[in-house]
């Protein structure tokens, strides 16, 4: 699953990453958006692109093909 299949409110957790883009990967890893992470989709702005999400206390705005390297699983609440 990826961010683009999700709707506001969901909760995910981060499995891990594709192979590609491992430049990028980096930095997420450094954003804090590490394997176990929960995150929860805040916002969608009004053309699609960017999102916003919440995970450990702060919101992060990313682009979708950025975040779309994320491999995540639904979490039930």
């Amino acid at each position: 699953m990826t961010l683009n299949n999700l709707k506001v409110g969901d909760k995910v957790k981060i499995m891990g990453f594709t192979k590609e883009h491992t430049a990028y990967r980096k930095k997420l890893l450094a954003m804090g958006l590490t394997p176990g992470t929960i995150l929860t989709l805040k916002r969608i702005a009004p053309l699609g692109d960017p999102i916003e999400i919440s995970l450990r206390g702060f919101s992060l705005i990313l682009r979708k093909n950025e975040a779309g390297i994320l491999k995540l699983e639904k979490v039930d609440e």
